[in-house]
């Protein structure tokens, strides 16, 4: 009997039968599997650990978008007036609103979905991509303005980024990309990240895109919120005429439900947002792979439940059409509205060049920044910081932003929760492949994407902040001169609510700091103070024998003396 069990237990798993087969198959060659010390089964669950991480940027992505009102205009209200965008948001700009919401989810799946499959196959590299965090928010409520009140429309915004895109390509295939990110000072460069961090929780601790922790304050800006719905109320700049009538200021907004009446921390989707923080950062603490969509998916699954205090459906008529579109699950949504919607009309405005510049530098701090950190974590790096692979990876980023572009959302960019995957074991281009395939999948269930509240969005967001933050580490905080620049970047984005202002703060500031050491070296180079030098010492020495002393001239601390 032992004799027969002898050979059973030696029997190869059936895991690795498959594992040999493909190692030894054409498709092991191609991605080198066998070089690269990983196997087939491998793979494909790092590429599952690394969906299950970033899976949260279909509902997060879409959400945001949705804010600067896409390619919702007037015509769309039901009651057409300047004001009938802002709340109370008229019923029929809100339903084109929504229909936008769920086109941008599935340009967001489309366009992560190809720059994947170009990393995979071409670049062969573990590393996933989809729309960007930061540039996002940037894109939403900087450059466009929530529901359009930006200087440079939706369309323009788009067209903005296509010309980015094409530049970015340009560069990246004549090899300028990582040479261009060298001239961006240090400080502003690091710091950046940073700053989008805190950017990100700013906007996750907010109502609209988050948990509704901070509230606004007519006497310091921002206080404590997370009031209900109906202890809400706008606020709207208003002028009152000598007959005692109040109207709207000429260009003014009437801003979102962000004043606290009454019943501060009473709010039930606050507390309901803070069980998926608590949720998400136990795993993040644990170490437990998908900890971002264990958090929105319980989460979202408590607001699905309708005549609660914390349903996303209410028995309103937008509750009621919304969870008509949810009950559906599975539904297959084509693009309306936001595919090839970008328009070059406001190519000539200079708010439309600052979006352009904005956007291809944080792509290009971004992207790059995390294809060399995760390159470096995977062991691909060389002693010059190259690894094999590298010009394709830069192409397939600078591609996937055309793409996205021309599909109507936000710059592409490698995930840093591609790191996930890398721990699990993933070495090559499968593993990218295999979030492409997650991807395409979520193509089908559109109708719950869309169905995902700001509650659970919002934790999410302050978290990546959180790992946006450990950058501060790399920064010289003992000299002021690189410190002063770096903190000046990092505050002024969130207190600005823009990306842009913050990198044009701490790049001037660097500059004005760094003036005077620039003169003198200057200055030294063209060798004005050697001559200076020169004609001090022979002037002294002329002193020296003019008196018929016969002393020397030296130099000390204070300078040229005659002794």
């Amino acid at each position: 009997m032992a004799t027969d069990a002898l050979p059973q237990s030696r029997r190869p798993s059936f895991l690795t039968l498959i594992n040999s087969h493909v190692a030894s198959s054409w498709v092991g060659t191609r991605f080198k599997l066998a070089e690269r010390n990983t196997t087939f089964t491998t793979e494909l669950r790092a590429g599952t650990t690394t969906f299950l991480s970033m899976a949260y940027i279909l509902a997060v992505n879409a959400s945001i978008l949705a804010d600067s009102g896409g390619t919702c205009t007037l015509a769309d209200c039901i009651n057409p007036r300047e004001s009938c965008k802002f709340p109370p948001v008229d019923r029929g700009y809100a339903d084109c609103l929504e229909r936008t919401r769920r086109d941008l989810i599935v340009a967001t799946v489309t366009s992560s979905l190809i720059g994947c499959l170009i990393m995979g196959v071409f670049a062969n590299l573990p590393l996933a991509l989809a729309p960007g965090m930061g540039s996002n928010a940037y894109f939403a409520y900087t450059v466009v303005g929530y529901h359009g009140s930006g200087n440079v429309p939706y369309r323009g915004a788009l067209a903005a980024i296509f010309i980015e895109g094409l530049i970015f390509l340009f560069i990246s295939a004549i090899g300028l990309r990582a040479k261009l990110v060298k001239l961006v000072p240090k400080p502003v460069r690091v710091s950046s990240a940073a700053g989008i961090g805190l950017f990100l929780a700013f906007i996750g601790l907010q109502s609209k895109q988050g948990i509704g922790l901070i509230g606004y304050s007519s006497s310091t800006l921002v206080t404590l919120g997370a009031c209900p719905r109906n202890s809400r109320a706008s606020l709207a700049p208003v002028v009152t005429a000598a007959n005692g009538s109040v109207s709207l200021i000429s260009g003014g907004t009437v801003s979102d439900s962000i004043l606290c009446l009454d019943h501060r921390m009473q709010s039930p989707t606050f507390w309901l947002g803070i069980v998926g923080f608590v949720i998400i950062s136990y795993c993040l603490v644990k170490n437990i792979k998908g900890a971002m969509i264990y958090g929105i998916i319980v989460v979202t699954v408590v607001s699905w439940l309708r005549h609660t205090t914390v349903t996303t459906f209410p028995d309103t008529e937008a509750g009621n059409s919304a969870y008509q579109y949810f009950k559906k699950v599975a539904d297959v949504h084509v693009i309306k509205s936001t595919s090839g919607a970008l328009s070059f009309e406001g190519i000539g405005k200079g708010y439309f060049w600052e979006a352009l510049a904005t956007f291809l530098y944080v792509d290009m701090l971004d992207t790059t920044g995390t294809l060399y950190s995760m390159a470096r974590f995977a062991g691909f790096t060389d002693a010059n910081g190259d690894f094999e692979g590298q010009y394709f990876a830069f192409m397939s980023d600078a591609a996937a932003i055309v793409v996205g572009s021309l599909l109507g959302t936000s710059p592409v960019t490698v995930f840093i929760e591609s790191s996930t995957g890398i721990r699990e074991g993933g070495r090559t281009g499968l593993t990218a492949l295999t979030v492409a395939g997650y991807f395409f999948l979520a193509f089908f269930f559109t109708p719950l994407l869309a169905s995902i509240p700001a509650c659970a969005i919002g934790p999410p967001l302050i978290l990546v902040g959180v790992m946006m933050m450990k950058a501060v580490v790399e920064i010289e905080w003992s000299d002021m001169s690189e410190a002063i620049p770096a903190f000046v970047t990092m505050i002024l984005m969130p207190f600005t609510y823009s990306i842009a202002y913050g990198l044009i703060g701490g790049i001037g500031t660097y500059i004005v700091l760094h003036l005077w050491d620039w003169g003198e070296k200057l200055v030294g180079k063209f060798g004005i103070g050697k001559r200076s030098v020169m004609e001090s010492g022979r002037y002294l020495l002329n002193v020296s024998i003019a008196n018929g002393n016969g002393n020397v001239s030296r130099e000390n601390d204070q300078g040229l003396q005659v002794v």
